[in-house]
């Protein structure tokens, strides 16, 4: 896959203060995050508003938290089942702000692209259906009847149904996911990218290849149940800070804690519960018994000597490894030990950076236990090698026997709220045989079987005028995708661009020819009521309880059944029906989705999706599970001389920017900061807030972002850290994972330019 650079991208200044530099926090939570939370959600929507919607977050038969993925437990906290940046996600939502006609009449196109991001997302509320004509510089209304007539009407002139790429964020509902990917089959296509191919796609590959399911196999209890608990590129305290409630308990129940992550962060360091007194009061609860700072993407060099020492230590101790399960319930044995034993344990450790006794440590740990859980995010999966970090933590479940028993299992994080249900519903450019077939004999078509585009094969087919019609069910799509310029042009080439969202966006301003803008409702707000899966496959309802910011708003599920009468007239579908009783919809997809038999009834309280892995059960090719064989990562230095890993900041989720402070990180008033090893700066003469540029000569073409603050931080040596989206210019579009395609945006290789040294 080969892309030509784009050219340098102009990108607007954040309208930054003085950037503040103090020493990173060494806990999360706590009361100041108390404070911190209800101070934005009472700036955003007042007190009374802000309380409503609280009070009912992540509540049984409540609003379903509009933020990341994390499962709530059986036993829901009286004082409020939520996290600080999940009260952000709410208020975000319901804020008070309204970016109405009367703000698009006073701001331009060419205005609003000036703007930053966090300043874009601060205008509030969208309430009417806007469309952008072709050569105008402003966004006007337009009454939905005529937002479906545009839009039925262009999706019918197409000669090719390929030629239109539909989109999906993971915050979409089940119900409106079914019907969207319904919808997009009956106009003859499988162009379902979604936002799964740019995050956990790597986990889904690795995760079906080897246990035959790609999901996770734990449950929350699981995690309370562990022995050895690992985390692997994940920072919970900032992207899913109710799961170190988990990890408290886990401790409690006298789990280990083992943290692998280039960076040390305060959420993996010390949990102060703020439900609790000594979390209030006192020092919290230490999580972490192990931090091994590796270097980026060196998880298969770890995990391989690692195993190499286990194997090892079973010559004399044969019950270390689960030699049972690994006869009885695994295939590919015998392959994986010769491969492993080919490696040399010392030039394993060297790749890493780790210090040897800590290392031996973590084998001495394993060695001893047998209920492990292993938790991971993008750390893992966003590198050219994703696919292969995965299957190697697998390697590790399998030979200890980790995987089908209380206490043990994969757990891979979700980072978006319904991501994973999104794909349940059919949301896939590759989707099985076996779906397929059921839409079939459910609906009485035959679904188009030639696979779709994913998020990077859809940016190359824009930019290759092959699409003519973008259109996208929530999310920010522009900002979100690697290697900026290119997707910036490649979006700017199609005739149509339509966008379904609450709050404006990046995205919107980036458009093609014609662009149309649909506000809808959100997750806070009064709609029928919806169901949702989350990171450990619970499907549960939904409800939103508060008053909608505008009456020319839609339900999602409204927008597209709409859009199908319009553009698929001549199907006996009862859209209206669905539209106006998801009961309707909830009853097809009891015929189509496999799990969801009896989902109207089994809705109401919410139900556990079977999970082969979970119990032992293995449905792969030979029903059982696979140990693989997998390369170490391969960087390559003539790129760059530093590997670059993008992180969230604390005041942010994905692309949405709450604030411009990591306090966390100890960063304050500023976005543009890149974290190095100290040795590393003094090697190129910089010292702290020295201003650089960020480039890369990969073969595709030079790319460049500027101005750029260094922070000293605890960081391994040849290794850096940016916050995305600033840095997602850097990342080619080529660089993606194998099988995957996952951007690989946790290891490009960049160089640190001093600003003004005329290198």
């Amino acid at each position: 896959m080969s892309t030509e650079h784009a050219g340098p991208m102009k990108r607007p200044v954040l309208p930054e203060g003085e950037l503040k530099i103090t020493d990173p926090a060494d806990y999360a939570a706590g009361p100041k995050a108390v404070f911190k939370a209800l101070s934005y959600i009472q700036e955003r929507t007042g007190t009374a508003k802000g309380l409503k919607v609280l009070s009912k977050l992540n509540q049984k038969n409540g609003v379903d938290c509009p933020g990341c993925a994390w499962p709530d437990p059986s036993k829901r906290s009286c004082l409020g089942e939520f996290c600080e940046n999940g009260v952000k996600a709410v208020a975000e939502e319901a804020m008070t702000a309204r970016a109405d006609p009367a703000f698009f009449a006073a701001h331009s196109v060419d205005d609003l692209i000036t703007k930053s991001d966090y300043w874009l997302g601060q205008q509030g509320r969208l309430t009417h259906p806007m469309i952008l004509e072709s050569g105008s510089r402003h966004y006007r209304p337009l009454p939905w009847e005529e937002v479906f007539t545009r839009l039925g009407g262009a999706l019918q002139s197409l000669e090719d149904p390929n030629d239109a790429v539909f989109y999906t964020s993971g915050r979409t509902g089940n119900e409106a996911a079914f019907v969207y990917q319904l919808m997009v089959r009956m106009l003859g296509t499988n162009n379902l990218p979604d936002c799964s191919n740019m995050c956990h796609e790597s986990s889904g590959a690795a995760l079906s290849e080897t246990l035959g399911i790609g999901k996770g196999s734990v449950t929350l209890e699981d995690l309370h149940e562990a022995e050895v608990i690992l985390i692997m590129g994940q920072n919970p305290g900032t992207n899913h800070p109710r799961m170190l409630s988990a990890l408290e308990k886990a401790k409690h129940n006298g789990a280990s804690i083992v943290s692998i992550n280039p960076l040390q962060e305060a959420g993996l360091l010390r949990f102060r519960n703020p439900q609790k007194a000594h979390g209030l009061i006192g020092s919290g609860t230490t999580l972490t018994d192990l931090y091994l700072q590796i270097r980026i993407n060196e998880d298969v060099a770890l995990l391989k000597a690692v195993m190499l020492r286990l194997l090892q230590k079973a010559e004399t101790r044969p019950e270390i490894l689960d030699q049972r399960f690994i006869h009885d319930k695994t295939s590919g044995f015998d392959a994986f030990q010769t491969e492993l034993t080919r490696h040399n344990y010392d030039d394993l450790l060297a790749r890493t950076g780790l210090d040897p006794d800590d290392v031996e440590k973590l084998v001495r740990l394993l060695a001893e236990k047998q209920r492990i859980v292993v938790c991971w995010a993008m750390g893992l999966t966003q590198h050219k090698n994703g696919v292969d970090n995965i299957r190697e933590v697998v390697n590790l479940l399998l030979l200890k026997g980790s995987i089908g028993k209380p206490g043990a299992g994969t757990c891979p994080v979700r980072g978006h709220s319904n991501v994973q249900g999104d794909r349940t519903m059919g949301i896939h450019e590759r989707p099985s045989r076996r779906l397929l077939d059921r839409i079939a004999s459910r609906f009485g078509f035959t679904p188009p079987e030639e696979h779709g585009y994913s998020v990077v094969e859809a940016i190359e087919a824009m930019d290759a005028d092959r699409v003519r019609i973008f259109f996208a069910l929530g999310g920010n799509f522009v900002p979100a995708a690697p290697d900026t310029a290119f997707t910036e042009r490649a979006m700017r080439k199609c005739e149509l661009t339509a966008h379904v969202s609450t709050k404006l966006n990046r995205s919107h301003l980036v458009h093609g020819k014609t662009a149309l803008i649909l506000p809808c409702l959100g997750r806070t707000d009064r709609q029928p009521e919806q169901t949702v899966e989350n990171s450990m496959g619970v499907v549960h309802p939904t409800r939103g309880v508060l008053h909608p910011p505008s009456e020319h708003l839609l339900s999602e599920v409204a927008i597209i059944c709409r859009l199908a009468r319009a553009a698929l007239p001549e199907s006996e579908l009862d859209w209206a029906g669905m539209e106006g009783d998801y009961s309707l919809i909830r009853g097809h997809i009891e015929h189509t989705i496999a799990g969801f038999e009896h989902f109207s009834e089994k809705a109401r309280s919410g139900f556990e999706l079977y999970n082969g892995a979970r119990v032992g059960v293995f449905h792969t090719t030979d029903e059982k599970a696979h140990f693989t064989v997998n390369q170490l990562a391969v960087h390559e230095p003539q790129y760059g001389a530093f590997l670059m890993m993008t992180i969230r900041s604390h005041d942010q989720f994905n692309t949405t920017i709450y604030g411009l402070n990591d306090r966390y990180r100890g960063i304050h008033g500023g976005r543009k900061v890149v974290f190095m090893n100290p040795k590393d700066m003094a090697s190129l003469g910089l010292e702290r807030e020295s201003l650089v540029d960020l480039e890369n000569h990969y073969p595709s073409g030079k790319r460049q972002v500027e101005g750029f603050q260094v922070v000293p931080y605890d960081i391994p040596a040849g290794c850096v850290a940016t916050y995305y989206p600033e840095t997602n210019p850097l990342v080619p579009l080529s660089e993606v994972a194998h099988t995957s395609l996952t951007p690989a945006s946790k290891s490009i290789r960049v160089d640190v330019v001093p600003v003004g040294s005329g290198v």
